[in-house]
């Protein structure tokens, strides 16, 4: 079976087991490394329920899911961010809205601040900018610079449609930065 090109000339792919052994420069077969990796490390995806604010994850296997905390006002606006980081290691954030910021921020923070915000889904996709699904629980981007980026890249491509919703998510983040 073909998948892709993947496969051709002979050496048809199944699962993640090849019918040709190669080895490497360790002597393992190629097939067996992926098998032991893929064995290792699964991956837990949480439902979202009438109570969440978010439920998802990204590419890296940050699963996790925001609720509103108990003692949240409207005054300090507080979330429980609890799930798995990219290692598989459970964790449980609170998360003051008001002290985010999007200059420097870790994914579920922002997260966070776009379920606070209401910023609106586009066809059920993210209000952030693309390159959010490399990070990990405590990895802090300029998410404001992300957006310049995205904008500028939607523009160069002619997706006036991506670059005027990205100007749009900017401005609310920037709108929410000028209220503190």
């Amino acid at each position: 079976m073909g998948i892709n090109g993947i496969g051709a000339g002979g050496y048809p792919v199944t699962g993640y087991t090849t019918k040709r052994t190669q080895q490497n420069a360790a002597g393992k077969r190629f097939a067996d490394q992926v098998n032991n990796v893929a064995g290792k490390k699964g991956h837990t995806v949480y439902m979202k329920t009438d109570d969440m604010l978010y439920s998802g994850g990204n590419g890296t296997g940050l699963s996790f899911y925001i609720k509103y905390a108990e003692d949240s006002t409207e005054d300090d606006p507080t979330v429980i961010a609890k799930g798995v980081d990219e290692n598989g290691d459970e964790f449980e954030q609170t998360i003051h809205i008001n002290k985010i910021n999007p200059r420097s921020a870790t994914i579920v923070e922002m997260r966070a601040l776009e379920a606070y915000t209401g910023v609106e889904k586009q066809n059920g996709f993210s209000s952030l900018p693309m390159g959010t699904g490399n990070m990990g629980l405590n990895d802090r981007r300029d998410f404001m610079d992300m957006f310049k980026n995205a904008i500028s890249d939607m523009k160069l491509l002619s997706q006036k449609k991506a670059a005027a919703y990205y100007q749009y998510s900017m401005q609310a983040y920037w709108d929410f930065m000028s209220r503190k």
